[in-house]
């Protein structure tokens, strides 16, 4: 099974005592789509926007973004 990209942004919306609203209102995004993102049901994701999150939550794309291997059954 392949590897998942995993967003943390609920990790650093926690860090930062900021809503979901108030970041997609920073980000300049929907709150349904800042949802998706949170959820990792997105299937991508702007570079500019990833951008945008890094500048709103004063951090890196390290810091959001997270590589999970996937179970190979073996």
């Amino acid at each position: 099974m392949e590897g998942e990209i995993v967003f943390n942004i609920d990790v650093m919306l926690a860090k930062r005592k900021m809503s979901l609203t108030e970041l997609a209102d920073q980000v300049g995004i929907t709150v349904p789509n800042m949802s998706i993102l949170k959820t990792g049901k997105a299937k991508a994701v702007k570079v500019s926007t990833l951008a945008r999150l890094c500048e709103a939550l004063d951090c890196q794309p390290g810091d959001i973004l997270e590589y999970r291997r996937g179970s190979d059954g073996a």
